[in-house]
């Protein structure tokens, strides 16, 4: 309370919630940088799903190969920052090997993003995997299904209801991980929030761009915390 008593309230009012700053945000923010925002999140999370999935099975796979490949990817992207990926991808990459990103620089930007989020995103699908009861996996067989059918049919739809709310958790962490893209260089109406934003702040030499911008990131993410919040009541109510 004392704290809010001895605030500069003028100085943020004029530097912070400008309403003329404010109204020349819209509609671009939202129908250039929200959407680019959210477009964006789908593909990375939709590519980090799939590849995800590929590197969980080659982990749980018999053949040692691909449980070495597997293993050296994820502990690899894992353990570098996000920020240091893009930029590989969005400038390293393309000078070592004369390479153009398809969808130029933020496909790169994308395509870093779909890897790191897949090495993470391999790891929850693992753990969902080998949380369905081995019981379930023997009866399968006993009937004489194929390994590979058991896989789909039985341990893959139990292992994704198990780890739904871990994946929409890091669904919330891709949307903020956009933020991050900046770095590879965008087009006017390449960019997303954070770019949208900071680049108003410098034509305008005021943060209220920026506090919109959180705002809308409160208005995507704040809904899939309280999805997760629910499905984590549900499976426990379920076990």
């Amino acid at each position: 309370m004392a704290v809010v008593l001895v605030a500069d309230w003028e100085a943020i009012l004029t530097n912070f919630l400008d309403l003329e700053v404010a109204a020349e945000t819209f509609p671009a923010i939202i129908t250039t940088a929200a959407k680019n925002t959210v477009l964006y999140t789908v593909i990375a999370f939709a590519g980090g799903l799939i590849l995800g999935l590929i590197l969980a099975l080659m982990k749980l796979s018999p053949v040692a190969p691909y449980r070495w490949v597997s293993t050296i990817y994820i502990e690899t992207f894992r353990g570098l920052p996000a920020l240091l990926v893009i930029f590989g991808f969005a400038f390293a990459a393309p000078i070592a090997f004369s390479w153009s990103p398809p969808g130029g620089s933020v496909g790169a930007g994308l395509l870093a993003l779909i890897i790191v989020s897949a090495a993470y995103i391999a790891e929850t699908i693992r753990a969902g995997i080998q949380a369905v009861p081995k019981g379930q996996v023997e009866a399968a067989r006993s009937l004489g299904m194929r390994p590979s059918w058991t896989m789909v049919s039985i341990v893959l739809p139990q292992a994704f209801r198990i780890v739904t709310p871990p994946l929409t958790n890091e669904l919330v962490i891709v949307i903020k991980d956009t933020s991050l893209l900046f770095i590879a260089g965008m087009l006017l109406g390449e960019r997303e929030l954070t770019t949208f934003a900071r680049d108003l702040v410098s034509q305008t030499a005021n943060s209220t761009p920026l506090v919109l911008a959180a705002l809308l990131y409160l208005v995507i993410t704040l809904p899939l915390t309280r999805l997760v919040a629910r499905l984590e009541r549900h499976n426990q109510r379920s076990r």
